[in-house]
């Protein structure tokens, strides 16, 4: 299935906050949407999933495997949303709700999509934890958020996604806001379900570093327009834009200091 992305405006307030965004993601493909913050990226990834915020209107086009989404009612989009295309959220803690157990939440969109209830939604709710690498799946699925650790919750938002088996997984800055080793095996983590299950990936990120270990191609975003594209690899080695070479200075820099 493929994602095809064409000249998205979206626009808060009068303002134009993404303008004239375009980009494909084909079957199985990895893509990287990157730039600094305030450029546009999350707003592109929320417009595909008919999740932007109240106020926010998006013209433009989006279609997934030829049917055009952009603007369906919010009732079509969620047939669609986490069943085929699923989003990894930049913070977990807020994602995942504080009163519900682990498990539950793994299984909803199985639930909802499938029809999985029961020992059998338990049973899944297990395995995904396992495959996302949490310890004592049987365990950590009876617990809720809060007794997690960062890194933990974000494995569990991942099994989540993975529930409804999406060909399409959107993840949004979902290293951000954790510290480098973890930060590692969550990366390690997404490249491996990709590639072991034939989906699509679009990574959001700010930093080129941590895109190269997930993407194979990327375009660089600056006040919602794109600005650069083309292979990881180049864009690392020879950027052309002043904005792609600032963000590689910058992912220096965080290595540096890391291995400082």
């Amino acid at each position: 299935m493929t994602l095809v992305v064409r000249e998205l405006v979206i626009e808060i307030g009068g303002s134009r906050v993404v303008d004239g965004v375009s980009f494909e993601v084909p079957s199985g493909a990895r893509l990287g949407i990157i730039g600094e913050s305030g450029s546009g990226k999350s707003l592109t990834a929320l417009a595909v999933m008919g999740l932007l915020p109240h106020g926010a209107r998006a013209t433009g086009s989006v279609t997934w495997n030829g049917r055009e989404i952009l603007g369906l009612p919010d009732r079509e989009l969620a047939a669609i949303r986490g069943s085929e295309i699923g989003m990894v959220f930049q913070e977990p803690q807020t994602a995942l709700n504080p009163i519900r157990r682990v498990g539950g939440q793994i299984a909803e969109a199985a639930r909802i999509h499938r029809g999985v209830r029961g020992p059998e939604a338990r049973a899944l709710a297990e395995r995904l934890a396992a495959a996302v690498g949490l310890p004592d799946p049987a365990g950590i699925v009876r617990r809720y958020p809060h007794q997690l650790s960062g890194g933990q919750r974000q494995r569990v938002g991942i099994a989540a996604v993975l529930a409804a088996e999406p060909s399409l997984i959107i993840a949004d800055e979902p290293t951000t806001a954790l510290d480098v080793t973890v930060q590692k095996g969550i990366l390690e983590l997404l490249a491996s379900i990709v590639a072991d299950r034939g989906a699509s990936l679009v990574f959001i990120t700010h930093d080129l570093a941590v895109l190269a270990q997930v993407a194979t191609h990327a375009v660089v975003l600056e006040r919602g327009r794109v600005v650069e594209e083309g292979a990881v690899a180049d864009l690392l080695s020879a950027p052309t834009h002043p904005v792609t070479q600032g963000l590689l200075r910058d992912s220096k820099a965080t290595l540096w200091r890391r291995h400082d």
